[in-house]
């Protein structure tokens, strides 16, 4: 049965990618202990290197990060149970980050090679139809070697509905767009939203309150603070701060807890993730903690417990999170999974 609150499904690169995954895979947690055990692939396809679901129907979809870049749906219909609902090409070169839209008419993906965002509607039952847009962002920023051209890196439609915000890591900038309900095209609002020069902005992560959003850059390890002007989704920054003590490192996903009190940001390098307490106009520095294992590529908060995705090291690591602290309390929980990309809870429906 879907919903059940025990649930994970973890995304992975597959050998097409240079992985060592084979597809989705459901896994077990304990919501006590946190404790993790694997179910078994449920999926097999190339790359589902990032998970979504619908946001009305037992429904999951993964990108397929390949030069070819591919999406793919299916109708969850028991913990293992997973029945093809189609794939497509989303027109672009290695989708990263794709997101279902409210209301549940279309899937957004950002392809990041080609730095563009491509737009696919869906059916009554979540089930994946035509590609309705493609739009190709322009443009480059001054690091030569990561930003040569636009790399489009997510895309995160508003919860209650307005603009989809679309992150860009080449060309350090956010887009806002439009989407046409009835044509499935996206309508640029104003002018893309720059931020802070060779950044390399690449997730961003909402405040559940709505009227703040927090974006870690890729390339100079920072995390920007927004205030967020609703359903225009404009951003207005506030300051920034560093997402380690560490040099050199590429951090990759950012999260805020259920409550608002906490922000977390994985970075790669140092193999850490970093708590900072949401209390202040700029996140404030809690602690910084070793993930247990080694690329932490995404992190996802469950019930008490922070996920950790290492792909290199091939394990995924819960930790438990103290409640009035923010802390993630080691050691974690280890479960072995090749090339883990993504963790996505299970939620009810």
């Amino acid at each position: 049965m879907h919903g059940v609150t025990g649930l994970l499904y973890i995304g992975c690169y597959t050998p097409e990618s240079g992985g060592e995954g084979a597809g989705i895979t459901a896994v077990r947690r304990d919501p006590a202990t946190g404790r993790l055990d694997s179910l078994g692939v449920v999926a097999r396809t190339p790359s589902p290197s990032f998970l979504a679901w619908h946001p009305a129907l037992p429904v999951l979809y993964a990108v397929n990060e390949l030069e070819d870049g591919g999406v793919s749906a299916w109708a969850v219909d028991g913990e293992t149970d997973l029945r093809p609902l189609g794939q497509g090409s989303t027109g672009g070169l290695h989708p990263c980050h794709l997101a279902v839209v409210p209301g549940g008419g279309y899937l957004v993906s950002a392809n990041y090679s080609s730095g563009s965002v491509s737009v696919h509607r869906l059916g009554e039952d979540g089930a994946l139809g035509e590609r309705t847009d493609l739009l190709v962002h322009e443009g480059t920023g001054p690091n030569p070697d990561r930003q040569e051209r636009a790399h489009a890196h997510m895309v995160s439609p508003n919860p209650g509905g307005g603009a989809i915000l679309a992150v860009d890591l080449g060309v350090d900038a956010v887009y806002r767009y439009e989407l046409e309900a009835a044509t499935g095209r996206l309508v640029p609002l104003g002018s893309r939203v720059q931020v802070h020069a060779g950044s390399g902005p690449r997730h961003l992560a909402r405040h559940p309150d709505g009227r703040s959003a927090y974006l870690v850059g890729e390339l100079d390890a920072t995390v920007t603070a927004y205030d967020l002007d609703g359903p225009a989704g404009g951003l207005q920054e506030r300051g920034r701060v560093a997402t380690t003590r560490f040099t050199g490192a590429e951090p990759s996903e950012i999260a805020v807890r259920a409550d608002g009190r906490f922000l977390y940001v994985a970075n790669r390098g140092p193999n850490t993730v970093t708590a900072f307490g949401l209390d202040g106009d700029v996140p404030s520095y809690v602690a910084e903690i070793p993930t247990g294992g080694t690329w932490p590529r995404h992190i996802a908060l469950v019930g008490e417990h922070l996920y950790v995705a290492n792909q290199r090291s091939h394990s995924v690591v819960g930790f438990h999170v103290d409640v009035e602290s923010g802390v993630p309390q080691e050691p974690g929980d280890v479960l072995e999974l090749p090339s883990p990309t993504c963790v996505l809870p299970a939620k009810s429906l």
